[in-house]
């Protein structure tokens, strides 16, 4: 069996031969997203410990793309991070039927081995407490928000406009109108028209949102890499 290691950070990366050498017979690793993609187009039968948040590209886009291309793929995510950004984007892009693992870097020596052997051997998904919580309290809450009004609502928590929502988004700008009244509804909150221009990207919308947005759904270090993101977007 080959076993893919793709992680950015040098250290974690070795730490992660080492655990995965000591569990299974053999890995190869990749430094980022896209060496990772490479390895796996290389290796077809190759199965996958992945880190979430890296440079170029991060685990998330990589394992959508490694999975489209190969379903059966198996995927283990190493990651320091449980918020709720992460568990969504990891879930809307598991394969029906796939075999795959979320566990945090806080885990021992013996959790993260024994979820290598669980997944890559015996074809068992396994997360970790802490998230699997995560997305049960996201399933089971009223108010709970679908993929697409939380992409938006990101959108708003750091200040873009409708028109640069829909831009973003590819979406038309009456489409995006329509979702944001549904997200002030479960929010709660009351928005005064506001003069959004065409040439516009952000507006004082966020001043009210954001702070009722952040107390729901997002930790700090979630708003940090959707800021990261949306400068990667306003680059392109």
């Amino acid at each position: 069996m080959k076993v893919l290691i793709v992680e950015d950070d040098p250290l974690h990366r070795s730490y992660l031969h080492e655990a995965v050498c000591s569990a299974l017979p053999e890995c190869e690793t990749a430094e980022n997203g896209v060496a990772g993609e490479q390895l796996a187009r290389h290796h077809k039968s190759a199965h996958i410990v992945m880190d979430l948040q890296m440079t170029h590209r991060n685990g998330i886009e990589a394992a959508r793309t490694i999975w489209k291309e190969r379903p059966d793929t198996r995927i283990l995510f190493w990651s320091n991070y449980s918020d709720e950004a992460y568990v969504r984007g990891v879930s809307r892009i598991v394969p029906d039927g796939a075999a795959y693992g979320y566990v945090l870097k806080s885990a021992s020596d013996e959790r993260l081995k024994l979820a290598l052997r669980s997944i890559f051997v015996e074809s068992q998904c396994v997360i970790d407490r802490e998230v699997r919580g995560l997305q049960q309290k996201s399933i089971g809450h009223a108010n709970s928000f679908t993929d697409s009004e939380y992409e938006i609502l990101v959108d708003i928590a750091l200040g873009l406009t409708d028109r640069a929502i829909a831009r973003r988004r590819s979406l038309s700008l009456r489409s995006v109108q329509n979702r944001l009244q549904h997200l002030y509804d479960k929010l709660d909150v009351y928005q005064a028209t506001t003069d959004d221009h065409a040439d516009s990207r952000f507006n004082l919308r966020a001043r009210a949102v954001t702070v009722a947005f952040l107390r729901k759904l997002l930790n700090y270090s979630a708003l940090e890499r959707a800021e990261a993101e949306l400068q990667e977007w306003l680059k392109a």
